[in-house]
């Protein structure tokens, strides 16, 4: 337990890798993925990614928010353990409700301030914010400066994903229906980013998946040369999807070009189940941060 006595909580679309949760005690509130026959599973607890694209030839499932009784257990279970306060990290509110519904709970906890974080994006770039709020709390920034530090962090903080098929953004409502059949007969494979207010829009258009990927890095490498300071990066592949050297690789490449300094290790994460539901299951994403010390 930090200093501070606060705990950090997220939900599984942040993507917030493994080891660092399990090193800084983050508690992961799940969303959940539902089938048709009724059946119900927690991402990550009951269905691993792995087991989730197995099934998509049967059935692409959808996916719901957490409960307001999952949110409010993980936050009586914290105070219970010791902690005096939270602050609790979602995925963008312009994606799914899931941050809403934290706001609702956390009003009703009683003696037990907490911390909503809008983090306006998804996947691995919320989960810097979460491992950001992590560093502040650790690091002594103090409780009434917590929320605009991480809300001027994630406004700041960019995600770019590509995906081998449109199918499953088309599905969920992600792109429209031009885009999908735009890119699927010219064979253009979109960059895609959230953008200020969070929600999906294509940050490039390309043509094939190689020149996706580098896509992805010059955008990166673009908007780090926005910042004008040092940078966090991270970078999440689906299982199968092995482009971690190689980013990486190219991303130093093009930041040492510009003298932009890389903070720390780049983080590299795994994608949730639920983020691969909407996403289908060939994913590749950079991450791009401020460094917020």
């Amino acid at each position: 337990m930090n200093d501070q006595k606060i705990c950090v909580l997220t939900d599984t679309g942040t993507n917030t890798p493994a080891a660092f949760c399990a090193a800084h005690d983050v508690r992961q509130v799940a969303l959940r993925i539902n089938y048709s026959d009724g059946s119900s599973y927690l991402s990550g607890v009951d269905i691993t990614p792995a087991e989730l694209v197995a099934r998509f030839a049967q059935e692409v499932p959808s996916t719901s928010l957490p409960s307001p009784e999952q949110i409010r257990t993980a936050l009586l279970q914290a105070r219970a353990d010791g902690y005096e306060r939270a602050v609790f990290v979602t995925i963008s509110a312009g994606l799914s409700a899931t941050n809403q519904t934290v706001h609702l709970v956390a009003e009703q906890m009683e003696d037990f301030p907490v911390i909503v974080v809008n983090t306006r994006s998804i996947g691995v770039a919320a989960g810097m914010v979460t491992m950001a709020a992590v560093e502040m709390v650790e690091a002594g920034v103090p409780w009434r400066q917590l929320a605009q530090k991480l809300d001027d962090l994630s406004k700041s903080t960019r995600v770019y994903f590509s995906t081998k098929t449109l199918a499953y953004l088309r599905k969920g409502g992600r792109i429209s229906e031009t885009v999908y059949r735009l890119g699927t007969m010219l064979n253009i494979k979109p960059v895609i980013m959230c953008d200020k207010g969070g929600y999906y829009v294509v940050a490039k258009k390309t043509r094939g998946w190689h020149k996706s990927l580098d896509g992805e890095v010059r955008l990166a490498v673009e908007h780090a040369s926005t910042l004008k300071q040092p940078v966090r990066l991270a970078i999440c592949c689906s299982e199968g999807n092995d482009h971690f050297d190689e980013l990486e690789a190219k991303l130093r490449t093009a930041l040492a070009e510009k003298n932009i300094e890389i903070v720390g290790a780049v983080v590299r994460s795994n994608v949730s189940a639920d983020l691969l539901v909407h996403t289908g299951p060939d994913l590749v994403g950079i991450g791009v941060q401020p460094s917020w010390q």
